[in-house]
């Protein structure tokens, strides 16, 4: 295995990468534009209690600009797999293996359902340490990794593999049972990721609270119950040593609380989100991964914004986003299931402006409401009470959403308010006021009829 290619410079593939790179004049990254230009200008640094060192690696963003790898290195987080993949398909040879350094269980599987040959060795990193900044990577604890093949046995790859670690100074165990190992890590992953971030605290924080406790059990028996339907056997005092695992490493956050505090997307849905799924297949329950999921998705993922969602701001108490499902539920008496009744020549369902504003509270002396498209075109400016009183939003045509070329997805009208109508198309944002806003509409005398 002389070309090594490590996929991404985050926090695992950086630091292990940066340590291959050190001695290895053979090792390549491939990398997102951002940090290939930073790696490109000042290298890539791992900062760690034991020295700061820097390596100049050849990189790009194009696999096909680098030497033709004989083993690839994935330290790309789980849900960007399929589109790593599409990439280094393309400089892939029969001869070229892959090396998993993914959080998760099925990131093995996925490869090789697509790859469709025995080309895949599984791996699990065991590492503290964060990305500072595009090619800087801060080490605090551990730097070691876990490999196997999925069958078990010693093979000359695997060998080869651990010969490459062990000689950059990275501790490497060889694994008889990798699919064991990951699932164990599993365990630990499903209950610190996510209570870290919602108790916005180190690990600590959930081992200094006995009631604590019990949900760890819970957590890690739904994980044991699932994996041994798998026919992955964990041992029966998995939560104990979860627990026992993470005294040493008290002090620190974990990589789901990292992305959370940085604005990144989590893994969430390839941890305990997994859980879930493959418990629901198999029939098993599991209801604190299912919880942890929910709130993990609802505290870290940003709020919907776009085509779709309109959202309402300005003089509220707390601005609020609808997308049509959520309108959907809004009581029936908001609802106008044929605006032909109320506007003829026209068709579809609409939802009162009324009630949709019955959604947020808003402040006292509110007395305005700006409809604006979601280009930023155009804008109509209505009083409150013509507002509640005249305006519906056309959402809906044959119960699907309404189409771009009627408006949609959601087009503002007012029958009944005469010369004063309004008709926003593409409906985007919902902009309550103290005065008056902006407005596109033509005048007065420019106006014949709505």
């Amino acid at each position: 295995m002389k070309q090594i290619l490590v996929v991404g410079a985050g926090s695992v593939g950086g630091f292990f990468g940066a340590h291959l790179a050190k001695s290895n004049p053979n090792v390549s990254f491939l990398l997102r534009p951002r940090t290939l230009a930073a790696v490109r200008q000042n290298g890539l640094t791992v900062r760690s209690a034991g020295g700061t060192f820097t390596v100049w690696p050849p990189a790009a963003s194009d696999p096909r600009e680098l030497p033709q790898p004989d083993l690839i290195i994935l330290g790309v987080k789980a849900y960007d797999l399929d589109e790593v993949m599409a990439q280094i398909e393309r400089v892939m040879t029969a001869r070229t293996v892959i090396l998993t350094l993914q959080n998760g269980i099925d990131t093995e599987d996925r490869l090789i359902a697509r790859l469709k040959r025995d080309c895949v060795v599984g791996g699990v990193a065991f590492i503290y340490s964060k990305i500072a900044e595009p090619g800087v990577i801060d080490h605090y604890k551990k730097g070691a990794v876990a490999i196997g093949e999925l069958m078990g046995h010693e093979s000359e790859r695997v060998l080869a593999i651990r010969d490459l670690f062990t000689s950059a100074g990275i501790p490497c165990q060889l694994s008889k049972d990798i699919r064991r190992s990951k699932w164990e890590k599993m365990c630990w992953n499903c209950v610190f990721n996510p209570i870290t971030v919602l108790v916005d605290d180190r690990v600590a924080k959930a081992l200094e609270h006995p009631e604590m406790m019990r949900v760890i059990h819970q957590i890690v028996d739904e994980i044991t119950a699932v994996a041994a339907a798998v026919k992955v056997p964990l041992p029966p005092n998995m939560p104990e040593r979860v627990v026992k695992a993470t005294q040493e490493i008290r002090d620190i956050h974990t990589s789901m609380y990292d992305d959370w505090k940085t604005g990144r997307r989590t893994e969430i849905d390839y941890l305990n989100g997994y859980i879930v799924r493959l418990g629901r297949e198999l029939g098993i329950p599991t209801p604190v991964n299912e919880a942890l999921t929910a709130m993990i998705k609802t505290i870290t993922e940003k709020e919907q914004s776009g085509p779709g969602v309109v959202r309402i701001d300005g003089a509220v108490v707390q601005p609020v986003s609808l997308d049509r499902a959520a309108m959907q539920q809004l009581p029936a008496e908001h609802h106008v299931e044929d605006v032909g009744t109320v506007m003829p020549g026209m068709a579809g369902r609409a939802i009162k402006v009324k009630g949709l504003l019955d959604v947020p509270a808003l402040t006292l002396d509110a007395d305005h409401v700006t409809f604006h498209s979601l280009d930023g075109n155009y804008a109509a400016t209505l009083t409150l009470q013509q507002a509640r009183d005249f305006g519906l939003l056309l959402y809906e045509l044959n119960g699907e959403p309404l189409p771009d070329g009627k408006g949609g997805p959601f087009r503002l009208i007012t029958p009944g308010l005469g010369d004063l109508c309004a008709n926003v198309k593409g409906v985007g944002r919902i902009e309550v006021r103290v005065g008056s806003g902006k407005d596109t509409r033509p005048t007065a005398e420019e106006r014949t009829h709505c």
